[in-house]
């Protein structure tokens, strides 16, 4: 009984520690309670037994209390609640990264006692960051990217002097970059701004003695870079910003520099590696205008290179045969699209993966060592040379793409063992079977020529006289090439059509040209113009292989040189949306601008609302055509349309339009105003699903003085525009106009002309807003949608879209915030009537 009493009393005596442990965690005013708290609040439960200090996330010092809490990518949503996290008033490090936190606590200043380390990257804060953040004295590590904060960068951080680690990539910041940061936090080892809107010129960095890593690509940042070049840095990107001056102090060695990337700059002038740089390992020029004379021989010097990219930096020498010796771990080499002439060394020896010469001046033949080598790289262009080339086991698609314009010239080689002792004896016999088959070919071709000059007799007799030739009927046809249609005659200013590339960015191996441009679209023929809009017309056709694609000549012209204009397209190809209509590739013919997009085969909204019923086309409309299947019958378009007179599919409109804008002006670094949102700016593809397009246009097709770029269409321009001088398109006049459209979709009206009951000679909006600021938004629902779904949900659609017009564009909301109050109203199928 006594061993069986004691044993009782160990029980209730664990039972007692942990009730009472229990019931510690539950005291007001603990670290268990503000941490159980924080759990609770974001909607987790905490765990349910063991000690605070015991919790995953959570470690303590010798006295119980918290010092460091992580609750990453747990899947928290919403703002962090006051009286948490904030509270634990001995938290030296705070990680709350990769979750969907929308704001920070009040309290959190409170901890500027304690903390070190702040991680909040990967969420979606929104707004300022608050000069609050200078509380935090002691912080070392500060991780705000990619979140969605906006406004300058509080100057209250420079008074954190012990500050080591600085990342506040991926926001929205805007104005310079503060100098109050580079005299105050002067232990910095690591500053990452980039992908942002700063702007200005960059400060002089030399108070941060200590920082080694600096990024701050992707803003707006002019001027020169000089600023930048501190001895003990040893990675420095400052790629995609506007800088325009670069040059080093005399006493800059960069010894300690490994990594430099100033590409997709403005940069001119003389770029010297002579005596600098001995152990950088990346280096990136491209796409500056840089003089770049001796530069590849000098590049020899740093033996440590791994990567080199100088493409587009009109560099005009010849490539050194000693940069084999000498550059034994390069792997990537990049020399594309300059003036680089000479031979093509032999590079065998490099272990290089990637390999791109295209488009340049180099001559003679290529070392049947190194197109050896080619079989091992991931990557390899020599086009658009003038080189000879041995590629005997390259595919016919694989040498037209990596060698376009090179000659194969491959020997036949006769293995003399392979011969018979008795040829002799049979060369009569061989004698004869060639005489027949000669003989029968020679008929066989007589006859196929008989047939052909007839039908091409039948064929001439039904064709009106002045038929255009295809550019296949002629190839030597040369330019330059003059093309009409119904309102705009343009030229492209080409020579030889099948000197100037195409670029397709998701088939970089397809070597297309302007000859192929001129046969996808019959010369650009009217019959295959599908609209004429603001920057040019707009043809269809199919690409070898099969593409097809919708070709827009950008009519308009450009004081922007062929570098920057295809820089600019290219950086438009890497803008991706759902509801954006994607750009494909580009031409530059001359001084044109050829624009290829993917084709939209349903038709624009425009057509939709106002014109036709949808799968009813005409012949200026995207998805008028039908095409020629491989048997030879006609393939008609799959339309599979979910009924256009429904609310359901208005709204679906409306909301796609929206979240593609809202992407342009908050997704995109930087901004992207759309200048020209309209109802034919909105196509439908094959799912169809709404897609916007010819964003980003406007500094390709014209220039700032052009008023007729500057300018909406009849109908869709705010109010602001009406001051001619003054007038700037803005994010906010994208608003206006998108308010237009979401009249439109909701009342089936169009922008001017149509009829507006009880108003005389006005337009869309201003009826639209008398009758919803009147409280009579019900009567002007289009009748088509009025019974497919809740009409307080299209009730409440006109009145954002009355906000979206507001006379004043301060009081019109973002984009991201429309796309929250359509989803809010966003039918349901219960819903449907």
């Amino acid at each position: 009984m006594a061993r069986g009493g004691s044993s009782n009393f160990l029980f209730f005596l664990a039972v007692a520690v942990a009730m009472a442990a229990t019931a510690a965690a539950q005291e007001p005013n603990t670290d268990a309670y503000f941490v159980s708290r924080f759990f609770s609040r974001m909607g987790l439960a905490a765990p349910s037994s063991g000690a605070v200090c015991s919790w995953p996330g959570v470690s303590c010092d010798g006295e119980a209390r918290v010092v460091a809490f992580a609750a990453a990518g747990m899947g928290l949503s919403g703002p962090v609640p006051d009286d948490t996290v904030g509270k634990l008033a001995r938290l030296r490090s705070l990680d709350l990264s990769g979750n969907r936190l929308t704001a920070l606590p009040n309290d959190l200043w409170e901890l500027g006692a304690s903390l070190r380390g702040l991680n909040l990257s990967r969420n979606a804060i929104r707004g300022a960051l608050p000069n609050n953040v200078g509380n935090f004295a002691l912080l070392q590590v500060l991780d705000v990217s990619r979140n969605g904060f906006s406004g300058p960068l509080p100057p209250a951080l420079g008074s954190i002097a012990g500050l080591r680690v600085l990342d506040a990539s991926h926001n929205q910041f805007q104005g310079q970059v503060p100098g109050a940061v580079v005299l105050g936090c002067v232990s910095l080892v690591s500053m990452d701004l980039s992908s942002n809107a700063l702007d200005g010129d960059l400060p002089e960095l030399s108070p941060l003695r200590s920082l080694a890593y600096l990024n701050l690509s992707g803003n707006l940042l002019r001027g020169s870079v000089s600023g930048a070049f501190q001895e003990q840095l040893s990675a420095i990107d400052l790629s995609n910003n506007r800088f325009s001056r670069l040059n080093f102090s005399s006493g800059y060695a960069g010894s300690s520099l490994m990594y430099l990337d100033l590409s997709s700059n403005e940069l001119v002038g003389e770029f010297g590696l002579a005596g600098r740089f001995r152990n950088l390992r990346h280096m990136n020029l491209a796409f500056n205008k840089l003089s770049l004379g001796n530069l590849l021989a000098s590049m020899g010097e740093i033996s440590a290179l791994e990567y080199v990219n100088l493409s587009s930096t009109e560099l005009h020498e010849q490539i050194p045969g000693v940069l084999s010796s000498r550059l034994t771990g390069l792997k990537v080499l990049d020399l594309s699209k300059n003036n680089v002439s000479g031979v093509v060394p032999d590079l065998s020896i490099l272990q290089l993966r990637v390999l791109d010469l295209s488009v340049n001046n180099l001559t003679g033949e290529i070392p049947v060592s190194l197109v050896k080598k080619l079989a091992s790289m991931e990557r390899f262009n020599f086009s658009y040379n003038n080189l000879t080339v041995c590629a005997s086991e390259l595919s016919p698609q694989a040498f037209a793409a990596a060698f376009a314009r090179s000659r194969n010239d491959c020997p036949i080689a006769v293995n003399p063992d392979n011969i018979k002792k008795n040829r002799a004896s049979r060369k009569g016999m061989k004698l004869a079977l060639a005489i027949v088959l000669s003989l029968f070919f020679s008929v066989l071709g007589l006859l196929c020529l008989a047939v052909v000059c007839r039908r091409r007799k039948k064929m001439s007799d039904a064709l009106p006289a002045d038929k255009q030739v295809s550019f296949k009927e002629e190839q030597g046809m040369s330019g330059p090439f003059a093309f009409q249609t119904d309102s705009t005659t343009w030229v492209a200013d080409v020579k030889v059509a099948t000197s100037v590339p195409v670029v397709i960015f998701e088939k970089p191996l397809l070597s297309f040209t302007f000859a192929d441009l001129l046969a996808a679209t019959s010369n650009f023929d009217r019959g295959t113009l599908l609209a004429e809009g603001r920057f040019g017309p707009v043809y269809r056709g199919f690409l070898p292989g099969g593409i097809q694609v919708a070709v827009k000549v950008l009519v308009h012209g450009s004081v922007m040189a062929d570098q920057d204009a295809a820089r600019e397209l290219e950086r438009l190809g890497r803008i991706k949306h759902p509801n954006l209509v994607p750009l494909t590739g580009y031409c530059l013919a001359g001084d044109q601008r050829i624009a290829i997009y993917e084709y939209m085969e349903n038709g624009n909204m425009h057509n939709l609302l106002h014109d036709l019923p949808l799968g009813v086309q005409t012949t200026e409309d995207w998805s008028t055509d039908t095409w020629e299947d491989n048997n030879g019958g006609v393939a008609t378009e799959n339309i599979t349309p979910e009924g256009t007179a429904t609310w359901r599919f208005r709204h679906k409109i409306a909301l796609g339009a929206a979240r593609a804008l809202a992407f342009l002006h908050h997704g995109c670094i930087p901004q992207i105003v759309h200048r020209d949102v309209k109802a034919s700016s909105i196509y439908f593809d094959y799912a169809m699903e709404p897609r916007l397009s010819d964003f980003g246009l406007s500094m390709i097709a014209g220039t700032s003085a052009d008023d007729d770029l500057l300018r909406h269409s009849p109908g869709y321009a705010p109010p602001e525009f009406s001051d001619s001088e003054n007038a700037t398109a803005t994010a906010k006049s994208d608003v206006y106009s998108f308010g237009i459209v979401l009249f439109e979709l909701i009342t089936g009206k169009k922008p001017l002309g149509d009829e507006y009951p009880d108003q005389k000679e006005a337009s869309l909006v201003d009826w639209a807003r008398a009758m919803v600021k009147g409280n009579q938004v019900s009567s002007i629902i289009d009748p088509k949608i009025r019974d497919t779904g809740l009409e307080r949900q299209m009730e409440e659609a006109l009145r954002i879209a009355y906000l979206c017009t507001a006379e004043l564009p301060c009081k019109r909301p973002a984009m991201q915030q429309i796309v929250g109050l359509l989803k809010d109203i966003e039918p349901k199928v219960e819903e449907e009537c």
